[in-house]
């Protein structure tokens, strides 16, 4: 149905589309944190949810994770992208950070963290189609609140994805930010992948 669609659409509709994933850099190019921001700050109240079946879920009284828990007192690599099951993002942004998790390991790096406007359903169910789960932590933004709290939310209606976030990555130390990555366009993965992060740490 999809490839009908977009046979029957003009080339014009199909561009709008495309262009709608990408960031005009006349109009942003910044996010509200920066290298050297606090996320714990920025994040203030936020929690996230970490990845999980239904019944853990539900046997945890749906508990959540603070962000301050999260980051303070560690050397955390975290990268946010668009959304689980999604192309780029299974076969590029999360592999690019499982397959480089011994150098992380050996930088003194105490969590690899992935985070995504998905519930933890579905971050789990991903995670371990990915065979990722062991060596990444996955979290669910449900409501988008972290990604808004750090102006990195981002509309991919177009995409038939409703309100998700940019891609990015970035090295957080004890809550505060020495590295941070946001690519151009959600699409893209020039600047947020494992090796560029590996080589700001």
């Amino acid at each position: 149905m999809a490839s009908l669609i977009l046979k029957r659409s003009s080339p014009y509709a199909i561009r709008s589309v495309i262009d709608s994933l990408r960031i005009p850099t006349s109009s942003r190019a910044y996010a509200s944190v920066a290298v050297g921001s606090d996320i714990v700050s920025a994040a203030q109240d936020v929690s996230l949810q970490k990845a999980r079946t239904w019944d853990e879920g539900v046997s945890s009284n749906f508990a959540t994770t603070p962000v301050k828990d999260i980051f303070k007192g560690k050397k955390v690599v975290i990268f946010g992208l668009p959304g689980a099951y999604t192309g780029v993002c299974s076969n590029q942004h999360v592999p690019s950070y499982k397959n480089n998790i011994d150098k992380f390991k050996a930088k003194g790096i105490d969590s690899v963290i992935c985070v995504a406007v998905n519930d933890p359903y579905v971050m789990n169910g991903w995670a371990e189609k990915l065979q990722a789960k062991d060596v990444i932590e996955f979290y669910g933004d449900f409501d988008g609140s972290f990604h808004k709290s750090l102006d990195l939310g981002k509309d991919l209606s177009a995409a038939l994805l409703g309100p998700r976030s940019e891609r990015w990555s970035a090295y957080v130390e004890d809550g505060r930010i020495k590295a941070l990555n946001v690519e151009e366009a959600p699409s893209k993965m020039k600047v947020s992948g494992g090796d560029v992060i590996l080589g700001q740490i």
